[in-house]
């Protein structure tokens, strides 16, 4: 059954040779934010145009633009750039989402008018289902909550979505902090409160640990003045929270260049969390007794929060700085970080959005020049890890800029949607993007055909061979598995790409997983097989420890 719920109210390493940087004049994030939750009369794009109102045909479809594993004639350029199909309306605008375990997308932030509204709705969306409105489930938030700028993972244990923190609204001004924990159970389509916090957050990260716990950490305590959470706190599904009273940073998290805004924070080998910040400055944290950090001696490049930085293969990061400077950082020792260079990006996209895709490159979509400025910017850019270089993608049609999201899906295509809510458009719409691997390498336009996984594990264990049977005559060339993701603020904190060692008799495949859990972060994977180009439509399976 469907609920639908009418509207309720070349720079990079430049400071560590001692060069000054001045950044780039931009507006901060903080002051885009309208904590009046008001929309200062932006016009909401249905994907029609801005302003055009809602199609009435679209109100009825049942199936629209996108049919998960069917891939639509592209362009001349499909085979080297990928192709945007055309947008399609999307119910809400979903600044935050989430791949759940069954293939389905929740996503959340504001109402059906595509105001501030997490704390009455969120929408469940089934690929299967295409883009129709039937396809949508616009559920009521119970929890009467507002998870609006909260933070999202998936508990592994459970395949239920964890959330931290959230937005209060004090004397009609929004965007004060809550320290409430919110949980989505998909297997019933139902959200609940559990235990709170210690400390109210507002923007922070969820860094997903090996034995299921989750770190949360950063984010602000209140609002003028600004007050940092400084101290990480961890989350056990079965003994609840615990305060990490030793990791406790004011440096680490501080006011002074938003470095408590959802800060990038990644697992790395050594079993520490690897942060890299704003300001350059980079950090090991160990979550063991009471916890601790501390400051890796070199500093890099200067960026702030509205640049994304990406874990794009085991122990790698690719980071978005300023003055277009791209780094790529190798933290498999995360207190001793090693920090290259690599090309730089074609120019400056705040609050873009970096995707891996299911062949290991990394897609880079959106963004302004001028944050949260019209004109967007249009051309997508795709990063080759095998080179360090920039290729160009497809164009999408609608700008995103501030809370946007990239997602990548099963069928190894990826959402692209939201943003605004506040900005200069609302976009309650979405566009699939589908990479050039889904295409002949030509200028047909045509698509490629995939192979196919016939059967494969529901789960699979950790240091083991995971065998699936892939389609009569398919020859496999590569599989990859995709941790699966979930995106906010132009940051994915769940996203890991695995290439892995495999053997191929007839049609059984046998996948060789790693055994380390710190590299391959026990969770949902999407399991692609690949032929000569394109991958399969994947499978979705709970990779745990043995």
């Amino acid at each position: 059954m469907r609920f639908v719920l009418l509207p309720v109210a070349m720079l990079a390493l430049a400071v560590a040779a001692g060069v000054a940087i001045s950044a780039p004049k931009t507006r901060s994030a903080l002051s885009e934010l309208d904590k009046t939750g008001s929309q200062t009369g932006a016009p909401v794009d249905y994907g029609y145009g801005p302003g055009q109102g809602k199609p009435k045909h679209l109100l009825k479809s049942a199936t629209a633009g996108y049919a998960l594993g069917s891939v639509p004639a592209g362009g001349v350029n499909a085979g080297t750039e990928g192709f945007f199909d055309m947008p399609v309306t999307w119910p809400i605008n979903g600044l935050h989402a989430v791949l759940l375990p069954d293939g389905r997308v929740m996503n959340y932030g504001t109402n059906q008018s595509g105001a501030q509204g997490a704390a009455f709705v969120y929408d469940v969306w089934d690929p299967k289902l295409g883009t129709g409105t039937n396809a949508h489930m616009v559920l009521p938030n119970t929890t009467a909550t507002d998870i609006f700028c909260s933070a999202q993972s998936v508990l592994w244990g459970t395949g239920e979505v964890f959330i931290s923190g959230g937005d209060k609204t004090i004397n009609g001004t929004r965007n004060y902090s809550i320290n409430n924990t919110t949980v989505f159970a998909p297997q019933t389509n139902t959200i609940r409160a559990a235990t709170a916090m210690t400390y109210p957050r507002w923007y922070p990260s969820i860094v997903a640990l090996p034995k299921g716990d989750m770190l949360v950490l950063g984010g602000r305590m209140n609002m003028s003045p600004d007050v940092p959470a400084t101290t990480p706190e961890l989350f056990n599904p079965t003994t609840g929270w615990r305060v990490l009273t030793g990791a406790d940073s004011p440096t680490a998290f501080s006011t002074t260049r938003n470095l408590w805004f959802y800060p990038r924070a990644f697992l790395a080998r050594d079993g520490k969390v690897f942060i890299i910040d704003n300001a350059g400055h980079m950090w090991s944290l160990s979550t063991a007794g009471n916890g601790s950090i501390t400051q890796v001696a070199q500093q890099t490049a200067t960026s702030n929060e509205l640049l994304p930085t990406v874990m794009y293969a085991p122990d790698m990061l690719l980071s978005l700085r300023y003055s277009r400077a791209v780094l790529r950082i190798n933290m498999r020792k995360s207190t001793a970080p090693v920090v290259s260079q690599v090309a730089p990006i074609d120019q400056v996209r705040y609050w873009a959005n970096a995707t891996v895709m299911a062949d290991g490159r990394v897609f880079v979509n959106g963004g302004s020049t001028d944050a949260n400025v019209l004109p967007g910017i249009m051309p997508s850019q795709i990063w080759n890890p095998k080179t360090g270089n920039w290729s160009t993608g497809a164009s999408a049609i609608i700008p995103r800029l501030y809370h946007s999201i990239a997602l990548l899906l099963p069928d190894g295509t990826i959402l692209t949607a939201a943003g605004g809510s506040p900005g200069p458009v609302t976009n309650l719409n979405a566009e699939i993007y589908y990479p050039p691997y889904l295409y002949r390498n030509d200028s047909s336009g045509d698509p490629v055909t995939r192979p196919t996984i016939e059967s494969a594990p529901a789960v699979a264990k950790l240091g083991q061979g995971v065998t699936v049977t892939v389609g009569k005559k398919n020859t496999i060339k590569r599989v990859t598995f995709v941790r699966m993701g979930s995106v906010t603020h132009s940051f994915n904190n769940d996203q890991r790409f695995i290439e892995a060692s495999f053997t191929q008799t007839g049609q059984t495949v046998v996948a060789t997983l790693p055994d380390d859990p710190d590299v391959m972060l026990p969770g949902y994977y999407m399991m692609f097989v690949f032929g000569k180009r394109a991958p399969s439509v994947a499978k979705i399976m709970l990779v745990t420890t043995p």
